[in-house]
């Protein structure tokens, strides 16, 4: 059972599925394709709804989009799309679902220009995590100059549901920028990883 006590970021409820997903997973760096894929899909899934809602949904959405294998996703056509708007475990939306077949094309054209998913989103923060000192929530932005930029890059590469704040949530979910505040117990840690 996770500790409760403990001091968190404030958008964070008590959920064990939540506060498993914050303590271990969000603001830590990601480095691998399929799961900076993963993270961009589902942050696209989450527009105008919580992240805790996708969150509750994430297993359906690996099964249903096959381990978010950008590969195979890129392969699908109106027969998938039609699986996946009638798959309730998952946010049954077209324009959500398509993009996401759409993105996974994108996906396969950045990986062959620049080697890898992680070369091309690290690219952006020369490689190392941009790590904040926000000393309480109301200081994080909800998107960021840098956010800008990466949302800009990915439309004119044809990614969809990328816009800044999205691209904001992304960096921050997988760790290329750290926003937990300074009085969060996984604050502390991340910044001194980060460091070295």
């Amino acid at each position: 059972m996770e500790d409760k006590q403990k001091t968190r970021c404030g958008w964070v409820n008590q959920d064990e599925l939540y506060l498993r997903y914050h303590d271990e997973e969000w603001g830590v760096p990601v480095r691998h394709d399929g799961k900076l894929f993963e993270f961009l899909i589902l942050e696209g899934a989450q527009a105008g709804l919580s992240w805790y809602t996708i969150l509750k949904k994430r297993e359906n959405y690996r099964t249903a989009f096959e381990g978010f294998d950008f590969e195979r996703i890129a392969t699908y056509g109106e027969t998938d799309v039609q699986r996946l708007l009638n798959d309730p475990g998952i946010v049954r939306n077209r324009l959500k679902v398509t993009a996401a077949i759409e993105n996974a094309r994108a996906a396969l054209r950045v990986r062959d220009e620049f080697g890898s998913l992680q070369d091309y989103f690290w690219g952006f923060v020369d490689n190392q995590p941009i790590i904040n000192h926000w000393t309480s929530l109301s200081e994080v932005p909800a998107q960021t100059e840098l956010a800008v930029r990466l949302s800009r890059d990915l439309r004119k590469r044809g990614f969809r549901f990328v816009g800044p704040t999205i691209c904001y949530s992304f960096l921050q979910a997988t760790g290329m920028v750290m926003d937990h505040v300074t009085s969060c117990f996984r604050y502390e840690d991340l910044h001194t990883k980060a460091s070295t």
